[in-house]
């Protein structure tokens, strides 16, 4: 792993030296079709500028660097778990990355089970707030004042006005978009029917295994943050079928055609909000 964020950054510019995005992506599992919609794309393997690739299927380990609906983006096709074993500083990395390079805002994808019945495979969440039952926070240790505060606001970690763009673009294109509260775990074993039924009562509407630590990593740095959980599936105990990653990454893929519409369009206006 490179010594410095620095360094790491100075390892990008030598794919990309002018190359500034406004907004960063980062993509969940089976959702790796939204990177088909970034134009003249720089890609760069996570080795090669020092980091580790994921080991889940799935999840590409790539950053590219291109356009989408003429916005400049740069988009993580493959995000890390901690459950993998990834180091707190490595994902933080991954994430300042993102602000570093010259973005304002990230759109922060992943798979989850709903635990609204109404709400099956295949639906679109926009995350509203979200329940952190990771074991720890990635901001733990030493803080670096430059990269942000040692105590960090998340009263409003999902933007309020991005959401309301989002509901906009959702409605005048038609494509149903539900809200709700993501709890996230650690993984990678999926839950069982008492802690779905734990999660309902604390107010969960979706859960899964990523987007809150880099959600916190995003806010302490700057970034204003969309949330969007690809509803992958009903949470074990509340459908007679299986909950498997393979399901995970079939019904991903469903999501994403929704979501390949959707966020191109959500992009290009607030590409427009952030730099007028």
């Amino acid at each position: 792993m490179p010594s410095s964020l620095d360094e790491t950054i100075r390892s990008i510019r030598k794919y990309a030296p002018d190359f500034f995005p406004k907004v960063g992506i980062i993509l969940g599992s089976g959702l790796n079709s939204l990177a088909e919609q970034i134009t003249n794309p720089i890609t760069i393997p996570y080795q090669a500028f020092g980091l580790t690739t994921g080991s889940v299927a799935g999840h590409a380990s790539l950053l590219i660097m291109g356009h989408i609906n003429n916005v400049p983006v740069v988009c993580l096709k493959g995000r890390l778990h901690l459950y993998e074993g990834t180091q707190n500083a490595m994902l933080c990395t991954l994430i300042r990355i993102i602000r570093h390079l010259g973005a304002k805002a990230v759109v922060i994808t992943g798979a989850a089970g709903s635990l609204r019945t109404e709400v099956g495979a295949g639906e679109i969440m926009m995350i509203t707030d979200h329940i952190n039952l990771q074991p720890g926070n990635p901001l733990a240790g030493p803080n670096d004042e430059s990269i942000g505060p040692r105590f960090v606001s998340l009263e409003e970690a999902y933007d309020p006005e991005f959401n309301q763009n989002l509901v906009s673009v959702a409605s005048r294109m038609q494509i149903p978009l539900h809200k709700g509260v993501y709890l996230s775990t650690l993984g990678p074993v999926f839950e069982t029917p008492a802690e779905i039924r734990a999660f309902k009562i604390l107010g969960a509407d979706a859960v899964g295994m990523s987007v809150v630590p880099e959600v916190i990593i995003a806010r302490h740095c700057g970034l204003r943050v969309v949330g969007i959980a690809a509803i992958t599936n009903l949470a074990v105990g509340l459908s007679h079928d299986k909950v498997t990653h393979e399901g995970t990454l079939q019904y991903g893929e469903l999501t994403a055609r929704k979501l390949v519409k959707l966020v191109p369009e959500f992009i290009k206006q607030i590409g427009s909000l952030i730099y007028g």
